[in-house]
């Protein structure tokens, strides 16, 4: 006769059988992106950006070259690069169809909006896009970041020199220089990192303006005088916050003391600068709004 006991013993082992396998594959840890794994790498990415990056990742697949240049033609895509008088390993760019750094972030955002070409410029001009969301430093690390963000990299912010598209993970898929194909990298957050920003493929919002001229300085403060932040290389889009009357400036045959706060550079330029009346229409006084710190 079998004892209750042995029956009790028989049942627990059958059923620690039927559950073990279950509850072990609950508990496994997530597999680590393997090496080269383009494709979004955290969660929380607009739908937008999860296309930039299937664009961006469409090309790494496809084994295109980076060539100095490219991507700069008249419509985002693939176009034949320069040599770079910098650097000998750009001796075959002419030779080869593909993308620079900021060519492939114009590319894989177009692709991402129906061909719209909300990115078109180099590194630095899309880092500084009027179309942000969101903008993060240097200091704040990859914690706040998204897939689809984009790294900026340069010694300051007058000297941009590279952007990439932030994967997740600790990965960006960058096309990173002459003699090497567009690559999945680790996130290099080393002295030249400077920041990121996300891009809001929507409206842009704000109060738009438009300036005109060439090598046009943004200023740490409203005068003449302050620390120059970053020059406008010819006609751009801008987001103003505010406007306030500070300091005279006459240039271009013309005086006005009205400066302009841009918050996408975290700079001041002159009225004198930006198409429209001297004091600009709908842009509110600064003394009027918070301050951005």
């Amino acid at each position: 006769m079998v004892s209750r006991t042995n029956v009790i013993r028989t049942l627990i082992a059958l059923m620690a059988l039927l559950f073990w396998a279950p509850v072990s594959t609950a508990s496994a840890a997530p597999a680590a992106p393997a090496a080269g794994d383009c494709r979004p790498l955290a969660s929380g990415a607009s739908a937008a950006a999860e296309r930039a990056i299937a664009a961006a990742c469409a090309e790494v697949a496809a084994g295109t070259w980076y060539t100095w240049g490219g991507g700069h033609g008249a419509q985002p895509g693939a176009t034949y690069g320069q040599v770079d008088p910098t650097d000998p390993a750009s001796e075959h760019d002419p030779e080869r169809r593909g993308f620079d750094c900021s060519g492939l972030v114009r590319y894989a955002y177009a692709q991402a909006t129906g061909g719209t070409d909300i990115l078109n410029g180099v590194a630095s001009q899309q880092f500084y896009t009027h179309r942000a969301a969101a903008r993060f430093t240097a200091a704040q690390g990859l914690a706040p970041l998204l897939p689809g963000d984009l790294l900026a990299y340069g010694k300051d912010s007058t000297d941009m020199q590279h952007i990439a598209i932030y994967l997740g993970a600790g990965k960006m898929v960058e096309a990173r220089q002459s003699g090497t194909k567009l690559m999945v990298s680790d996130v290099r957050l080393g002295s030249t990192y400077f920041g990121a920003v996300r891009v809001n493929t929507g409206e842009p919002t704000g109060h738009i303006h438009q300036t005109w001229g060439t090598g046009v300085w943004t200023k740490a403060l409203p005068s003449i005088g302050a620390r120059r932040v970053y020059a406008f290389p010819y006609s751009t889009t801008i987001r103003v916050y505010c406007q306030k009357h500070a300091e005279l400036v006459k240039a271009e045959g013309y005086e006005n003391d009205v400066w302009s706060y841009l918050p996408d550079y975290r700079a001041w330029v002159t009225n004198i600068y930006i198409k429209g009346p001297a004091w600009l229409a709908g842009v509110p006084d600064c003394k009027d709004v918070p301050p951005i710190s």
